[in-house]
């Protein structure tokens, strides 16, 4: 048995918080055990509830899209979210839940070793870009320990408000770029010529 696959069975015996009490199935997450690109969204919705798949709903199908766009299908890339069960109604994640699920975030990171990390709304960008607002940090980029994080809007944005889906398609259309320059330069280069960032 792989170390992932361990890390989804203690995902889906978690009881480190209130959620456990109103899921389905725990989301752990889902790719290769070896991805060059992480997305992280938000959190589990119906669709996933009733799966145990992350972006499996509509929100998923456009993601499918954005990925193919880029030349990629989703069994190449790693893709998960900030808390790994649904909160009751699809309402936001609470700061504590968050908290709860974070060493599982962080070890799925530690595992997946990626070059890049994409943040799929606020509350993922957050943890990497704190205090600041996707509208003015979607697009753009920072270095850190070696991983490039780029924030974009969720996907699921774009099927509540028509006007950010051109907007998330050309973020997407950025990607391949960023990891083409972020592995031909030096990383001081990176930093100081090609990537925006904060």
């Amino acid at each position: 048995m792989s170390t992932l696959t361990e890390l989804y069975q203690e995902i889906e015996r978690c009881q480190d918080c209130e959620l456990v009490k109103h899921r389905i199935k725990a989301v752990p997450g889902e790719g290769p055990e070896k991805a060059n690109l992480f997305f992280i969204g938000e959190a589990p919705g119906w669709y996933e509830d009733q799966q145990g798949l992350p972006f499996v709903g509509p929100a998923g199908q456009f993601l499918d899209e954005l990925l193919a766009s880029i030349g990629l299908k989703r069994g190449q890339v790693y893709i998960a979210n900030v808390i790994k069960c649904r909160p009751p109604g699809n309402r936001d994640p609470m700061p504590g839940e968050i908290q709860a699920c974070s060493r599982w975030l962080d070890h799925q990171i530690e595992l997946i070793c990626p070059k890049m990390i994409v943040t799929l709304g606020r509350y993922s960008m957050a943890r990497y870009f704190p205090n600041q607002s996707i509208s003015k940090v979607h697009g753009k980029t920072r270095k850190q320990d070696n991983i490039i994080y780029y924030a974009m809007y969720h996907p699921a944005a774009a099927l509540h408000q028509g006007s950010l889906r051109k907007i998330i398609e050309a973020d997407m259309l950025k990607i391949p770029q960023i990891l083409a320059q972020a592995e031909s330069l030096p990383e001081a280069e990176v930093e100081a010529r090609q990537l925006d960032l904060f």
